[in-house]
Parts: C-alpha cells; structure tokens; sequence
C-alpha cells in the first residue's frame, strides 16, 4: 500500500526499463515519494509524442510497482495514469536519458514526449537527460538529481501548461559549475540523411548521423551544458506566436 504522507512519484523513460538512467532516477525518487516506474519494454528513443492507436498494448507486472510497457513513453504515461494508478501522482519524472535533449531535439525525443504527456494530463512534469554516454559519470549525478527533485516538490503550485526540461552536462557531477534556467537553442543538422544499397542493388535510406551546427541567444541551453553547468528549460505546450498573430491576420488569409 502507498503511504499518504509520502508523495506519489511516476518515472518512465524512453530507453527502457532497464536502462540505467532510469534505474537512477528511480533510486533517487525512492528519498521523497513512494515511486511507480511504467516504461517501455525496449528502446524508444525518437518516437516523439507518438500514441499506438492501432494495436493493442501489452502491460506486465515486474514487481510491486514497476511495470513495463511494449510501446512508446507516451503510451506508458497514459496507461499508468489511467489503469495503475488510483490517484494522479505528484510528479511524472521521465529519463535519465542517455543523451542530450536540447534545441530541436525536444520535437523528437520521447523523454520529452513522455512529461509533455503528464502535462498535458494535469500533472507537473520533468524531463532529465545527461548529455554523455559514460554511466559512470552519470551515476555521479545521484545528490545532484537529488536536489532539483526536492526544490521541485516544494513547490506548492506549478505553472499550468509548463515543465521542464533538464539536460546534465557530460562531467562528473563534482564538476558541475551550477544549475542555470535556459531557453532553446537552435540545431541544424547536417548529412543526417544517408543513401545506401543494399545487395539486391535497391536503395534505400537512413536517417542519423553526420554532424550538426548550434547557435541560439546568450542563454541558450547548449551554451550553458557546454560551460558546465546544468540546464533546466521550461517548456510550454502552447506553441502559438503570439507576437505575428495580428500580423498574419492582416494577410487577408483566404479572402
């Protein structure tokens, strides 16, 4: 049974369930809250906000609260907010992704996707990911995660529509220079998109690779994970530029 005094806190990801940032991120939870961990059965990395509206979903029961999903961190958010759990919890805290989610990054990452989710059902939500790939440097991060989980559950309020995006910088986290609030900053790929053969002579396709190009204002969340320091984004599900709406009304659209 879930104690009353101790917050309800969801954690999923979208490089599966047993995916090592996970497993830390649901270890450091465990200090504040009773934890529920429903992620996806594989990896699921750049499935964005995607919804299996054409198959059925297969749920299984790992142990007491942690569960396993064989779709996309979206899917996994729903279903544990709709069937698991009886009561919305505190806070959904999806990642820790292996990998930086930054810039344009946020439209194709399913760590995102998966708090954009919880947000968009009415619960506060927080997107972690390290922009490394040593766990051991990410394991350093425990106090660190630690640390934004309480000031976020101190809150009393959280802003409507809003969470927030938190990518660590590739250091051990006694490294670290600080925790800095960003904006996004802007990427560009370059050769992402790779033509190959295969042995029937046919082409075909691959997306991925090749390299990229950042630029965005002094505050961008790329200038601050490069200078060391960790970055938390708020993001908001309101897409709307409010600042071209009178003028794109004046272009006479459809007249």
């Amino acid at each position: 049974m879930t104690d009353a005094a101790r917050p309800v806190l969801l954690c999923t990801n979208d490089d599966g369930v047993q995916a090592g940032g996970l497993a830390l991120l649901a270890g450091v939870a465990e200090s504040f809250g009773d934890v529920w961990t429903v992620a996806p059965d594989r990896e699921q990395s750049a499935t964005s906000h995607a919804l299996s509206l054409y198959r059925p979903l297969r749920l299984t029961r790992l142990d007491d609260r942690r569960y396993m999903v064989d779709g996309t961190p979206t899917d996994c958010v729903v279903v544990a907010l709709k069937e698991i759990l009886e009561t919305p919890p505190r806070f959904v805290l999806s990642g820790v992704n292996h990998g930086p989610n930054m810039g344009e990054d946020v439209l194709y990452s399913g760590t995102v996707a998966a708090a954009m989710e919880a947000t968009i059902l009415g619960v506060p939500a927080v997107a972690f990911s390290f922009t490394g790939d040593d766990e051991t440097v990410l394991e350093t991060y425990g106090d660190l995660l630690g640390g934004l989980i309480r000031s976020c559950l101190r809150r009393t309020e959280f802003p409507e529509e809003t969470f927030l995006n938190v990518n660590l910088p590739n250091r051990p986290a006694s490294e670290v220079e600080g925790v800095v609030v960003t904006a996004l900053g802007r990427r560009v790929y370059i050769d992402s998109l790779r033509r190959s053969r295969d042995e029937h002579g046919h082409d075909y396709f691959r997306i991925g690779g090749g390299h990229s190009a950042w630029r965005g204002r002094e505050d961008s969340d790329f200038r601050a994970v490069r200078a060391g320091y960790v970055s938390v984004t708020p993001l908001h599900l309101d897409l709307t530029n409010f600042e071209l709406l009178n003028e794109v009304r004046s272009w006479g659209l459809g007249s």
